[in-house]
């Protein structure tokens, strides 16, 4: 009887015995299995020390052309967002009223001169008879004061004539600078008035400016590059092509409320790429830095204890590594905490920890290979 009852014991145990054997291999397979990832070298060489902002697009100058005289506006001599040139003709107002001013005071100036003739004539007879002792001397005085008043409206009148002239030529509007015009805001027929409305707005283009604004941190080193011409590049919004330019510009002061400062670029826009009151991205590089130590941007991951990177070793393990990250150039990122000549992980990182074994591929890493080395990771 006590046979029979060790036996079936022994068959129980039998089957769980197994199963832990099995068990043990799968594990040890599991931790051998490497992660695929891509890898770039840290590299090191000297980069420019750029400032990036946002800047916006300002006309060179700003004319709003108004009437000095008041008339009919005859004539416009220019389309409405043409290019203009200094001194082109731009209205005509009607110029008869001033015409006709003219006349008249020319007619007041010989009237006048026929007088201040006669006045001096006289002036003259008396001052012989007074040196005769015919007449008194207050006689002779008192027509000497005349024909030098006659003289003053004489000189009163050419003065009038002249300014009737100048009103005359108030009547063409030339335009000041050479410029792109705006919406036209009086058409021809209507009547102006003398320093009313502007008739038209015209922008500088050629050259032009882009305004922009940038950490005060950022001052000392342009300020040192300032005389130096210092090159601006921007880019409008929308458009792969820039314009290089010089910094022209550095405001007098910092705004307290942005701790940023205003700066001004000038370019030359022959080709008129920049137009006012467009944005563009602004880069300007203020200075060199030597030996910088460089990895691609995606290499460089955020964690809660800042920044990291992992380091492939020489025996294909993942190593954590903490950075420090300085400026950005292009898709690449300058770091301290890499020695030149390492390997970082650039894809695959998220199936990556401290110490895993990991496989070094040529190309994208396989979503399904990804997937799969974290199931048996």
């Amino acid at each position: 009887m006590r046979l029979f009852r060790i036996i079936p014991l022994v068959a129980v145990l039998l089957p769980f015995a197994g199963c832990t054997k099995q068990e043990q291999p799968s594990k040890k397979g599991g931790q051998n299995v490497a992660v695929p990832v891509m890898v770039a070298t840290v590299s090191q060489r000297t980069i420019p020390v750029q400032v990036r902002a946002i800047g916006n697009v300002e006309p060179f100058s700003t004319i709003n052309v108004k009437a000095e005289v008041g008339g009919q506006l005859q004539k416009v001599s220019f389309t409405e967002g043409d290019m203009v040139q200094k001194g082109q003709l731009l209205f005509q107002i009607d110029p008869r009223p001033q015409q006709e001013t003219i006349r008249q005071l020319e007619a007041n100036l010989a009237k006048d001169a026929a007088q201040a003739h006669n006045a001096e004539a006289d002036a003259a007879r008396y001052a012989e008879l007074f040196r005769q002792g015919v007449v008194a001397k207050q006689q002779s005085d008192q027509l000497q004061a005349q024909a030098a008043a006659w003289q003053a409206t004489l000189d009163a009148d050419r003065a009038a004539i002249e300014n009737a002239r100048l009103q005359l030529q108030y009547t063409q509007i030339h335009s000041p600078i050479t410029g792109r015009t705006g919406n036209l805001m009086v058409k021809e027929g209507n009547v102006v008035k003398a320093n009313d409305v502007p008739l038209v707005t015209i922008n500088q283009i050629e050259p032009i400016y882009v305004t922009f604004a940038v950490p005060e941190s950022e001052l000392p080193q342009i300020r040192r590059r300032y005389s130096s011409s210092l090159p601006v590049v921007a880019t409008p919004t929308g458009e792969a092509q820039s314009s290089t330019g010089k910094l022209s510009f550095i405001d007098n002061s910092v705004d307290p409320q942005t701790g940023t400062i205003k700066l001004k670029a000038t370019f030359t826009n022959s080709d008129h790429r920049l137009w006012p009151g467009q944005f563009a991205d602004v880069l300007m590089t203020v200075a060199q830095q030597q030996n910088a130590v460089l990895v691609p941007s995606q290499a460089v991951q955020a964690g809660q204890k800042g920044q990291y990177v992992y380091v492939v070793k020489d025996d294909n393990t993942a190593e954590y590594r903490t950075v420090s990250v300085g400026r950005a150039v292009g898709d690449e990122l300058a770091v301290g905490g890499l020695v030149p000549g390492e390997r970082v992980i650039t894809d695959g990182q998220s199936k990556i920890v401290p110490g895993t074994k990991v496989q070094v591929l040529k190309g994208v890493v396989p979503d399904n290979q990804q997937a799969n080395s974290g199931g048996q990771g």
